[in-house]
């Protein structure tokens, strides 16, 4: 009986990750139509004198199924993001004509010349102080906020030209001689709430445009 020789075909695991005709990676649906082709061709032309194993067999089916399994598996992932995108979308949009606290330096004076600003702590300090700066960078006065626990302080401040513009301040804080980390917050307005490229983005009144998860919490101003 003539044997037919098979060393130069393609394997049905071979299919798996391979291009469509048209260049494209193939889907899993094609790569299962794929393997599952070349696999019965392997079985009908394999050498009956040397047949394949079961061994050879599972290992293709195991490698066509992680396939299968990988592309549920992301199908999965982007409907939950989807849903959480929706529902974060649902939540943020209650924001709109909210004042909000996110990362920023600039201090805007209201009607009344005062300025609303605030910081995190990343741990506790035995000296906080805030100082503020004017449109040129030059330190005009400095807030003494002696010690605090870590976590998020708020300060206001009146200035003495309620017209000033251009205002920054910068947080100091010390345990020991040894620098606290900070991150100093802003209060805004929010204006708009949008998605933009999968990503669900704020717009304020001041800073312009800013991502979702860098609101920190909504102002009680």
């Amino acid at each position: 009986m003539s044997s037919v020789d098979t060393s130069n075909s393609t394997s049905a695991g071979a299919a798996l990750g391979a291009t469509s005709p048209t260049g494209k990676v193939a889907t899993a649906s094609e790569q299962t139509d794929r393997f599952l082709k070349l696999l019965v061709t392997q079985m009908q032309n394999q050498d009956p004198l040397n047949p394949m194993d079961n061994a050879q067999i599972t290992t293709q089916m195991a490698q066509i199924s992680t396939v299968s399994g990988i592309d549920d598996l992301n199908k999965s992932i982007v409907s939950m993001n989807s849903m959480m995108l929706q529902s974060q979308s649902l939540e943020a949009a209650s924001l709109i004509g909210k004042s909000v606290l996110v990362p920023g330096n600039q201090l805007a004076l209201d009607a009344e010349g005062t300025a609303h600003g605030g910081f995190a702590l990343a741990g506790p300090a035995q000296s906080v102080s805030v100082s503020i700066k004017d449109a040129s960078g030059k330190v005009i006065d400095t807030i003494k906020m002696g010690a605090s626990d870590a976590g998020r302080l708020s300060f206001d401040w009146q200035a003495p030209n309620p017209k000033m513009t251009g205002l920054t301040f910068e947080v100091s804080a010390q345990t020991g001689g040894v620098k606290v980390e900070t991150m100093p917050l802003v209060a805004d307005t929010v204006r708009a709430v949008y998605q933009d490229g999968g990503q669900l983005t704020v717009e304020l009144d001041r800073a312009g445009v800013v991502r979702y998860s860098d609101v920190k919490a909504i102002s009680q101003s």
